[in-house]
Formats: structure tokens, sequence, C-alpha cells
């Protein structure tokens, strides 16, 4: 009986943690997404292939990811558009969104419907497009709406996060309760709590600044989220921006907080802009994209990085040299869903499509030796 406690409990300890699955065999051969140094990945996949896809999230069951799109090849309208992919075999992408208007950021929620935010109540046409600039900016529409739908459904999707001014960038925590967001209401873009049983709404942060893309740790008791901080001059362009419904995203960081916004605190302090972070299954480390590597050097270059909660220093997770963002670990932290420029031939591209690849915790010497083929 001693044996067979002691055995059990290793047991347990061992699954503690969710571990990558490694294939029998690994052919480095056939890995021909795979950049050189990138030791954490491995049999990567591209999902889609063309336009811009980007924000794939995975379902509860890691069977299907929901993301954006405005790939010709499977969206006529012009503007995003939300679709869900089954992973496993890869098929067709289906629309879920209603194809009017622009939609952002979906999600799962745990009973498989999902959350996406859609201007399509004010208009069935695109928003129209933003005129040139002298710097980059994001358009915050002051339409888009939160809602909630199912697939398969031909009914509209209800409505669950409105009312005057932005709602989007809406994730849900991992225990079904929250579902957390950004919003204008209050006059800035900040972080609120939507609680999905009783609609009860909690603002996490105030201060001045785009507070935004925020996820929830594994055992929903913390957010992660990017966050600019303008001082003086820049907190006055700031403020005539968002005037415009504008936000210039170049320079962010990445703040922690528990899930209620107590106990903010800044986890990287680096040039450029840092965002799209998601807690590692663990909880203790977060995987995020950056281009601060590039910065003041033409093009940015972003790249997925690696830094513990408790701040320190960086570790670079992807070597593609082009844009990989918008990281997401598999609920049993297998996988890693992500978006990027790269294609098996290593020509530029402007296109962004969506990867998964295997996630290796503990890099065997198979991975350090690794060499990308072209």
């Amino acid at each position: 009986m001693h044996t067979y406690l002691v055995l059990l409990l290793l047991m347990i300890s061992a699954c503690a943690v969710p571990q990558a699955p490694y294939p029998a065999a690994y052919d480095p051969a056939t890995d021909s997404l795979r950049y050189t140094g990138e030791v954490h990945l491995r049999n990567v996949r591209q999902l889609t292939f063309g336009g811009n896809n980007a924000e794939a999230y995975w379902s509860y069951d890691d069977a299907q990811l929901i993301f954006q799109s405005d790939w010709s090849g499977i969206n006529p309208q012009g503007c995003d558009q939300n679709f869900v992919l089954n992973v496993q075999d890869a098929g067709e992408p289906v629309l879920v969104s209603t194809g009017r208007g622009r939609t952002t950021c979906g999600y799962f929620l745990p009973d498989g419907r999902f959350l996406y935010a859609s201007t399509h109540a004010a208009s069935a046409a695109c928003p129209p497009p933003l005129a040139a600039r002298d710097r980059y900016v994001w358009p915050i529409y002051d339409t888009y709406d939160i809602y909630v739908a199912s697939s398969g459904s031909t009914a509209l999707p209800e409505l669950l996060i409105g009312g005057p001014g932005y709602d989007a960038e809406a994730t849900v925590s991992p225990d079904g309760r929250y579902v957390a967001f950004t919003s204008s209401r209050s006059g800035d873009l900040e972080l609120w709590r939507y609680e999905i049983a009783t609609g009860a709404l909690l603002q996490l942060t105030n201060t001045l600044g785009y507070d935004g893309g925020a996820f929830f740790s594994r055992d929903s008791r913390r957010i992660v989220w990017r966050a600019s901080r303008p001082e003086s001059e820049q907190a006055a362009v700031y403020a005539s921006l968002l005037a415009e419904n504008l936000v210039e995203p170049s320079s962010m960081n990445i703040f922690v907080a528990n899930a209620d916004g107590t106990s903010p605190q800044q986890v990287t302090d680096l040039p450029g802009a840092n965002w799209a972070p998601f807690f590692h299954p663990g909880g203790e480390h977060i995987i995020f994209a950056s281009n601060f590597e590039s910065t003041g050097e033409g093009r940015p270059v972003f790249a997925l990085y690696m830094v513990p909660v408790a701040g320190g220093e960086p570790v670079r997770i992807t070597h593609s040299n082009t844009f990989d963002a918008f990281p997401m670990f598999s609920h049993d932290g297998s996988k890693l869903a992500f978006s990027s420029n790269r294609n098996v031939n290593r020509v530029p591209s402007r296109d962004t499509n969506v990867f998964i690849a295997d996630w290796v915790e503990e890099p065997e010497a198979v991975d350090s030796a690794f060499t990308s083929i072209r």
C-alpha cells in the first residue's frame, strides 16, 4: 500500500504542470517553418495562407481556434470578420460573425460559445479607412460592442456589453466567471471586468494611457495586459489622438495585477511596443511580442519573448526576423498559437498568417542543434 501511494503522489506531481507530448520521432528536416534558435518550438504548422489573420485563440478543448481575418480567400467583406478553424484537419475556416461591419478579438467561452466585438449594429459596411498620417495609429471605433454567439447558429449574436464608446478586446477567465475588456466609457481607454452571471461591472485600471489586451492567468486570479503611460508632452498627444478615436501603440509595456485590478505591477521596462502578453501555463512567466531589439533601425521586427512575472531579462522565443505576435498557449500547455509573416520560402511578405507549434518546455539536444533548412 505504501509503495502504491508513493507512485500515486508522483503521478499527481508529474501532472501538476502541463507537459508537451513529444512525437516518438522528431524529424528536423520536415520542420520547414521553424527558424534557428527557436528551441522551444517544434513542428510549426501554417493554418492560413493570405491576407491578415490574427488573434487566434484556443477553444477550451484545444480543438479549435477563433481568429479575425480580412483574407479575401474566405472573407469578401473587405475588413476583419471572425472565423473558427478546426486545428486537427485544418479545413476551411468557418465564418462565425455576421459578415457585416468590422469585428475584432474573438474568444471562446467554456461552453463552446464565443465573444467578439463588432460594429455591425451601427453599419453593415466596413468603417471608413484612416486618412494618411505621419505616425502609426490604431482606430478606436466607438461603434464596437461585445457580442456572444454560437457556431452554426443562424440567430443574430446577442449583445453582451454595449453602450456609448469603444467596447472591445474581450477575453474570458478560465473559470468562466468573468470577461475582461477595454472600454472608453470612463473617458480613457481602461480595463473593465464583466461578471457573466450578474452583469456587474468593475473598472480595473484608472491611470492615463491605453490599457488593453488583458488575459487571465490559468487559475483566473491574475490578469496581464499592455499599457502606455504617457507623460508631459506625450500625455497631450495621447489625449489629442483619443479625442479623434485613435491611439498610437508605439510605446507600451507589460503589466500584471490581481483579477480585481488590485496590486498592479509593471513587468517590463523596455523601449518600443511590448504587447500581446499571455501567461505561461505554469503562471510564473509571460510570453509577449516586442520590437525592443529593433527600435530606431527602420522597419520594426517583432518577436516573441518570455519574461518572469516578477520581471527580469526577456528570453527570445522566435527568430524569424519578420513579425511574430499574438501568442496563446493551448489549455493543455502542449501547443502555442501565434501569428507571423514567416513563410516556407523565406521571402519577405506582408501577409500575416496563423501558425501553431508544439511547445518544448525543456529543449533537448535536437532542439539546440536545429538549423533552418533555408
